[in-house]
């Protein structure tokens, strides 16, 4: 079987949608042989990074001549039999082959005000009917099946199949003077830090998270909070100035660690070095931090809803994420109860062996397999 896979995101993309494609990517290069050809597409055309009107203009006309006209003739070109994009557009024309698409999340109708009201249009009018035209698209849990049933009603339910995701592929050991250079810098100590990862965007509910965490210290906890990922995002969803508000209001300049970026073995540290792990996003697909806490060994705590409950299982402990006391409380559970944290580490460890990148991607290929004996359109 001929399978194409657009890779061009790589060059764009950041956080969850990046790491799905390097991960599946990196399984698929491991299966290429006899029964799986594998052909990964990408232009020699730079794209175009930037905040200015014009230079997003240039980027979406970009990418969208890059979907319509030069991936669907370098596919058909490979005598592919499918091709998968992973960022929800794929080509409206695909000449002599099936194609696949990821959604990821319903987000982008979800909550509308989170975007450029040029790319809503772009995703209404060409992301969506390509997508009708897919054999399959591919969602990464029930929850996020839903939602994308619900808000984009023009993609039939039965060409929704979800498929679970994995872990980010992380060091697990370093060096033990990496680990204090990395703690040293961001002057933290092991096992002493409550940890959240991720772009802290305005669904993420951060300001929540550092207002429980202020009732956290004033109850006598000296756990700091670390929040490691970008602080700064795109306009419509950067949440930077009321994640320092809340931080100066509360007068924790000294007690919440910003981390900004970090590499993959500088995250590693920081996940294997945290005391606990804290997810109060108000809406998530997947939810990857939650699989990747658990490979190290993390208690996880999560909201009590989207996804998080479906993929956390038994394995977490939730909490109202408008209910500061609720918070407190699991905090408190985590830090001042030894059987409970032991037990969410072992439900943790025994939860993620139902996720991994290798299960991700035979299913996807069982897909394409299924391809070859339906013609599904």
């Amino acid at each position: 079987m001929r399978i194409g896979i657009d890779i061009r995101d790589l060059k764009t993309a950041t956080t969850g949608q990046k790491t799905y494609l390097e991960e599946i990517c990196r399984v698929f290069k491991q299966q290429a042989g006899v029964a799986y050809q594998f052909y990964f597409f990408d232009t020699f055309i730079p794209t175009f990074r930037g905040k200015n009107k014009l230079t997003k203009l240039l980027e979406q006309a970009n990418l969208h001549f890059w979907k319509q006209c030069v991936l669907p003739f370098k596919a058909a070109l490979k005598r592919c039999d499918v091709l998968l994009c992973t960022d929800y557009f794929v080509p409206y024309f695909h000449p002599g082959f099936k194609t696949v698409a990821v959604f990821h999340d319903a987000f982008f109708f979800e909550n509308k005000d989170h975007y450029h009201p040029l790319f809503i249009w772009l995703f209404k009018h060409i992301a969506l009917p390509s997508a009708g035209r897919c054999s399959y698209i591919i969602v990464p849990s029930d929850y996020a099946k839903k939602q994308v049933s619900k808000y984009y009603t023009c993609l039939p339910v039965s060409k929704l199949v979800t498929i679970y995701e994995g872990p980010k592929s992380l060091p697990q050991k370093h060096e033990p003077s990496i680990h204090a250079a990395v703690l040293n810098r961001l002057g933290i100590q092991p096992k002493k830090y409550l940890l959240h990862v991720g772009v802290m965007n305005k669904r993420k509910n951060i300001p929540f998270l550092i207002n429980a965490y202020k009732k956290l210290r004033e109850a006598g906890n000296d756990y700091k909070l670390v929040l490691a990922g970008s602080l700064y995002t795109s306009q419509y969803i950067d949440n930077s100035e009321s994640i320092l508000a809340a931080i100066a209001a509360k007068q924790l300049q000294k007690d919440v660690i910003l981390t900004g970026y970090l590499s993959n073995e500088e995250l590693a540290v920081i996940y294997q070095n945290a005391f606990m792990y804290v997810f109060p996003s108000l809406n998530e697909g997947f939810g990857l931090p939650v699989v990747e806490a658990w490979g190290y060994g993390l208690p996880v705590i999560v909201a009590n809803n989207s996804c998080l409950p479906e993929i956390g299982a038994d394995a977490v402990l939730t909490f109202d994420p408008f209910d500061e006391m609720d918070l407190l409380s699991k905090m408190q559970a985590v830090i001042g109860h030894t059987d409970t944290r032991t037990q969410l580490e072992q439900k943790g460890k025994a939860r993620l062996t139902d996720f991994s990148w290798e299960k991700t991607a035979a299913e996807i290929l069982a897909l394409f397999s299924s391809l070859s004996k339906n013609d599904v359109t």
